[in-house]
């Protein structure tokens, strides 16, 4: 790094940092920053703290590669003291509950608690960019937060699939809710000691599996965060396991659609559908009205031919069960019985790890296998395992011979404990909690709708006008799983930060996508973020900037 760009971090910082702590009472450490660091060493109860060390400020840095475009960047941070630290299991076969916590020299009085992703199994560092930030943010750490995350009480190993935990009833059910509520605790206790105060205010962010733990922590423990910012969250989680192995099972044999096959169903989508919103830009910017009027059977193959430019019949029926309900014979938690399928939109992004559309999340770059292969979509990857370890428990089950009325009673349990799906947000809301919920409407790896429908049933449990006053739900077109494919970054920290502290409610946004460069992470194109149930509308200008469009429904 530059001497000019190292400068130009290190005034962000401390300009950021400043205007942060002006809405709450800022504390030092301590004089002795390190002496102080240090002292937070040991535990007599459950929760242990191995190592405490302070950290020097460090710079901006950003990879050549990672598995998402965020993950490139290593956000410019303070001085901090880095705190690992372990919960102790009840089960002495079930592995402890592993966390880190930040504790910035120069504190805030807030706190931003990290969620994590996919089955987790590894130790989420609050170190790096939270969901959906822009890339020419400071951290929140940068900014004077306390922040913090946890591996959910297991640990995965390289080369075992990342379900094997479930098969320990402990380390399940701290990946359910208990380890985000043991942590969170333990991280209230680490401010204390370190600051001599509590926090003033505490947020969540988390995004897919992260994403469901926010909204876990609004259910079960609504007392324990202020804001709470859920991006993607697989909430009705027993049903997307389901449903994501549904879909693959599918695509074996003769229903495996090739990338020219993917490309030709994209374009189809997107003739039918771009037009529709006034706009020549390449995006479909209202995915359910498309959703309704564009027809997979218009692909199809005449009689007796087959090619990348139509679809048999087996391709066909994989289609359509992806974008169809998956339907369960019994009621799960909260009175569901059903996954809504996927949407339409942002098939052909490209893959790169979780980055991507139907190659990365749905039909990798060859058929399903059993037991799952690398090269297989990550759905049949975690449905298939989830079959196996979480639900079956069953490693050697053949898949193809599931049936779930053979495990009705450890789907009731599991539903119980994942579904993050209960309505009644009433005691969040009456003690001034608020949420945002952000959906990608290209998103593969779990059902866009599932949130939306979720959200509704808050509306309706709560009333609209009631719901209105503590919570949103916004819907972003062409987005995958990972923020790729559209504008996807919001500074919703400051969004959450507002509302709560400042009585700011938010109003539609705006999303940009930036170029992985620093350090100007130049913004190539921008949109509105409509708040649920409008879309972006074009009106004129050019179609790369967020004022040539309005929200309407």
């Amino acid at each position: 790094m530059t001497r000019k760009r190292a400068e130009l971090c290190a005034w962000l910082v401390g300009a950021m940092a400043a205007m942060s702590a002006s809405g709450a009472s800022a504390v030092t450490l301590a004089e002795d920053a390190d002496t102080a660091c240090k002292g937070l060493i040991g535990g007599a109860d459950a929760v242990k703290i191995d190592s405490a060390t302070l950290q020097a400020p460090s710079p901006l840095a950003v990879a050549e590669r990672g598995p998402t475009p965020s993950g490139r960047i290593t956000p410019a941070n303070p001085g901090f003291c880095k705190v690992l630290g372990h919960i102790d299991p009840i089960d002495p076969k079930a592995p402890p509950i592993k966390f880190q916590v930040n504790l910035p020299v120069e504190w805030n009085g807030r706190s931003v608690q990290y969620g994590g992703g996919g089955f987790n199994g590894v130790l989420i560092t609050g170190l790096g960019l939270p969901p959906a930030y822009p890339f020419d943010k400071p951290s929140p750490l940068a900014r004077g937060f306390v922040t913090y995350g946890t591996d959910s009480g297991h640990e995965s190993k390289p080369g075992e699939p990342p379900q094997v935990f479930a098969l320990n009833d402990e380390a399940f059910e701290n990946f359910a809710h208990r380890a985000y509520k043991k942590v969170r605790d333990a991280s209230v206790a680490l401010m204390e000691r370190a600051y001599g105060k509590k926090p003033e205010k505490m947020y969540f962010m988390g995004s897919s599996e992260g994403g469901r733990e926010g909204l876990t922590m609004a259910q079960r423990y609504p007392d324990d965060f202020d804001g709470i910012f859920a991006r993607v969250p697989v909430i009705n989680w027993v049903g997307l396991q389901h449903a994501g192995t549904r879909s693959g099972l599918v695509t074996m044999g003769e229903g495996w659609i090739n990338p020219a096959q993917v490309k030709l169903f994209a374009d189809a989508v997107r003739t039918a559908c771009d037009k529709a919103d006034g706009s020549d830009k390449t995006l479909v910017h209202d995915p359910v009205a498309c959703k309704a009027v564009f027809k997979v059977e218009t692909l199809r193959c005449e009689a007796g031919k087959a090619g990348d430019q139509c679809l048999t019949e087996a391709q066909i029926k994989a289609v359509s069960t992806l974008h169809g309900t998956y339907k369960f014979p019994f009621v799960l938690a909260n009175d569901l019985d059903d996954y809504p399928g996927w949407g339409v939109s942002g098939e052909d992004t490209p893959a790169f790890g979780p980055t991507g559309g139907w190659s990365a999340w749905w039909l990798g770059s060859a058929p399903p296998a059993q037991p799952p292969a690398p090269n297989n979509g990550i759905a049949w990857i975690y449905g298939a395992g989830g079959i196996q370890y979480v639900f079956a428990r069953d490693p050697k089950l053949d898949v193809t011979t599931y049936k779930v009325e053979d495990h009705k009673a450890r789907l009731l349990e599991v539903s119980k404990l994942m579904d993050s799906t209960d309505p009644d947000l009433g005691r969040f809301r009456g003690r001034g909690g608020r949420l945002i919920v952000l959906e990608h409407m290209a998103d593969y790896a779990q059902s866009p709708y599932a949130g939306i429908r979720y959200f509704e049933s808050v509306e309706r449990k709560l009333g609209k006008a009631e719901t209105a006053e503590f919570a949103r739900l916004y819907t972003a077109p062409g987005v995958d799983h990972v923020g790729s494919g559209a504008p996807a970054n919001v500074d919703m920290l400051s969004a959450l930060v507002d509302w709560v502290e400042k009585g700011k409610a938010p109003g539609d946004l705006e999303v940009t996508e930036q170029k992985v460069e620093s350090p100007s992470f130049a913004v190539t194109r921008a949109l509105p973020l409509c708040r649920w149930p409008a879309w972006p509308h074009y009106k004129s200008g050019p179609v790369t900037e967020a004022a040539s469009f309005t929200c309407a429904p």
